[in-house]
């Protein structure tokens, strides 16, 4: 992430396998940098079987013209399944961050001692709440608290945006998840420090 007084260009990958909502984080985060007046592009890749088969997206969030939505070198991971951490784990930039669903993927991978590692029990917080499907909140609102490009009360207002009016009724539990995620990555960032 290339992020100065007013150079900011931050390339996303998010992965996982399809019934993840994979997508839904993807357009929620690139949703929620157009609402805060970024550049940004989205573009979905989905694997051959759509659900349990892979999926990803790349997000690019800049303040300037965005030449290529493209992402091979990704500046932060979200990897939601193992399999996904194997595809794209050494992707990431020195320096990047990568956020693990930690409650279905067991081993950390030996990546560059710059890299961010922050591993979240997405899903298990998600069945706190009530909801599996809402790993990919948790996720997002982790990643969101740890780069602080965005917040997860941003993202929360973002949601009918990108929802159709007929998941209006999950506003409450992804808004609930996102913070859950981004409290989650606050209280590790503080344990880090002390």
């Amino acid at each position: 992430m290339r992020n100065t007084s007013n150079e900011l260009y931050e390339e996303v990958i998010i992965a996982g396998f399809g019934g993840q909502g994979i997508m839904v984080a993807g357009k929620l985060l690139a949703q929620t940098a157009m609402n805060a007046g970024k550049e940004v592009t989205y573009m979905p890749s989905y694997g051959a079987e759509v659900r349990l088969g892979t999926a990803n997206c790349m997000v690019v969030i800049a303040n300037e013209k965005i030449a290529s939505p493209v992402v091979i070198k990704p500046d932060s991971l979200i990897v939601m399944n193992k399999a996904s951490l194997t595809k794209f784990a050494h992707c990431v930039k020195p320096g990047g961050l990568l956020v693990l669903n930690s409650s279905l993927i067991e081993d950390r991978p030996q990546l560059d001692e710059s890299i961010d590692i922050l591993a979240v029990p997405a899903s298990d917080i998600a069945l706190e709440l009530g909801n599996q499907k809402a790993a990919n909140m948790v996720s997002l609102g982790a990643y969101l608290q740890r780069r602080g490009l965005l917040s997860a009360d941003d993202a929360a207002e973002s949601l009918p945006d990108i929802l159709a009016e007929r998941y209006h009724n999950t506003l409450p539990l992804n808004t609930e998840a996102l913070r859950r995620g981004a409290e989650f990555a606050k209280n590790t960032q503080q344990k880090r420090k002390s």
